[in-house]
């Protein structure tokens, strides 16, 4: 089914409301993907004889690929069809999945995150871009709602599930069910799609900015990875000199934007956003933001498992006030629209740190024991921070986004969302697992070890959205509004 090239008077495709489930499902796959894996990291550490490094990497790995494969498969999508991207990426993730589940070493597993990450990459610019060309505009607003509703559920639904099919020792396995549930939902939406999705045009004579791609790529990489590794090979000369390196690549990635954009050729990058400074601010305090959580919940899941022996299910269970609050929060914060944005964003800041900071006080008051209804009001307090502060943050950003950049806009900063997710892993898992180790090496129990790290761990939290909070109020307080139909951001997952 092809769409037609022109003739505005077209009525809407009367399959589009079909082909908007299929997306939804397929961003829901990915999006519930990180959210699953939280509550199975200790079922992995202990059933694959993982390193501390190695279980960082599980998360890590995935996120990492995912933020370096936003930019250039967005742009692959425009010149190949954005359909074709679609379906590719859906093929890609399940095939991931399925190797994920099939994974009988760390390193295979690891691998597999990273191709799963670079599957979920292909889908996510694709589905909003096709929403937008597939819905009038008098309905966009209404299938866009449906994409923040799913965002949510995924949020909610993915500890309990992930905790549901761990326990349930399905054909005698353990946390492999978690990545195995995505083949028959993602042959399901392939197929589905393959039917109902309107094939949309390609622009053969775009073409993507491969160097821009490799040195964005390796930068990041080279500043990652010794964060991770280093504290496990006692930080030799190199991890220094790779972060440095990495640095400096980043830094010749801007250069070469700038000669890209003074030829007239495409940039992975649009050099206008990294020549403006509002923007630059916003992309370092939306990097952050997302650095916050992704590892607290890698700490809270090997704290209340490996530490205190509770079950995947109890687990996830103890961190379900979080998204709830996420959720809560993500349906009130729609009605204030663009309005009191720094507040929000102050707001959400202070939310998050006093939420973390009482959860530290929590967990370094445990003993033998540990009450997992202690857990609720500060997750709960933190979780309507996130909902509350993430949308607010994107607005203030993009309103000193010229509209002719918004959409590219929007989508790199999803990318820095990514990266920050790989940032706060690797930091937060640094300060964790080198307390553990010191732990360990002093000869405490497992409940004290377990609990004064994650104590530790969480003035990370604390202190990054201290800083949020600090920096709210350095937005500009009036900016442009871009116009049209910038994409909204993809929530961090609990």
């Amino acid at each position: 089914m092809s769409l037609p090239h022109s003739g505005a008077t077209v009525p809407p495709d009367p399959r589009r409301w079909l082909s908007l489930v299929i997306l939804l499902i397929a961003n829901f796959m990915n999006l519930i993907d990180v959210t699953i894996v939280n509550v199975a990291l200790p079922s992995m550490r202990e059933n694959l004889g993982a390193t501390d490094a190695q279980i960082e990497w599980v998360v890590a790995a995935y996120v990492l690929a995912f933020a370096l494969g936003l930019l250039p498969f967005g742009r692959l999508g425009d010149i190949v069809g954005r359909t074709r991207m679609f379906l590719l990426g859906v093929t890609a993730f399940t095939l991931a999945s399925a190797l994920c589940g099939m994974a009988h070493s760390i390193d295979m597993l690891i691998a597999a995150r990273i191709l799963q990450g670079l599957g979920g990459a292909m889908m996510t610019p694709q589905v909003l871009a096709i929403a937008t060309v597939t819905f009038p505009p008098q309905e966009r607003g209404q299938a866009f709602s449906l994409f923040g509703l799913s965002a949510g559920l995924a949020s909610v639904c993915g500890p309990v599930l992930g905790g549901i099919l761990i326990d349930a020792q399905l054909f005698g396995l353990d946390w492999q069910p978690i990545f195995l549930v995505n083949i028959p939902i993602g042959i399901a939406a392939l197929v589905a799609g393959w039917f109902l999705i309107p094939r949309l045009p390609d622009h053969k004579e775009l073409s993507n900015d491969f160097v821009g791609i490799g040195l964005f790529g390796l930068g990041i990489v080279a500043v990652v990875f010794p964060i991770i590794e280093g504290r496990a090979l006692d930080w030799p000369m190199w991890s220094f000199g790779m972060m440095a390196a990495g640095v400096v690549l980043l830094g010749v990635f801007v250069f070469w934007q700038r000669q890209r954009a003074s030829a007239g050729k495409p940039q992975l990058l649009n050099y206008d956003l990294l020549a403006n400074r509002d923007y630059m601010f916003g992309a370092f305090v939306v990097t952050v933001f997302a650095s916050g959580i992704p590892g607290l919940f890698m700490v809270i899941s090997l704290l209340l498992q490996s530490g205190f022996g509770f079950t995947p299910l109890q687990s996830g269970l103890t961190n379900l006030p979080f998204s709830v609050g996420v959720l809560i929060a993500s349906f009130i914060a729609g009605r204030f629209g663009s309005h009191y944005l720094r507040s929000r964003l102050a707001v959400a800041g202070g939310m998050i740190a006093g939420g973390t900071g009482w959860l530290h006080f929590v967990i370094a008051g445990t003993g033998a024991s540990i009450d997992p209804m202690s857990f609720l009001l500060p997750l709960l307090i933190s979780g309507i921070g996130l909902g509350t502060g993430f949308s607010a943050l994107f607005q203030l950003v993009l309103r000193n986004v010229p509209p002719r950049d918004a959409g590219a806009g929007s989508g790199a900063l999803q990318a820095f969302q990514q990266v920050g997710g790989a940032l706060g892993i690797a930091l937060v898992g640094q300060i964790f697992f080198s307390q553990l180790s010191g732990n360990f090496a002093a000869g405490n129990s497992p409940q004290a070890a377990f609990g004064d790290a994650a104590a530790l761990a969480m003035w990370y939290q604390v202190v990054s959205f201290g800083l949020v909070l600090a920096l709210a109020f350095a937005f500009k307080g009036n900016g442009r509004q871009p116009q049209g139909n910038s994409a909204p951001p993809i929530p961090v997952e609990a």
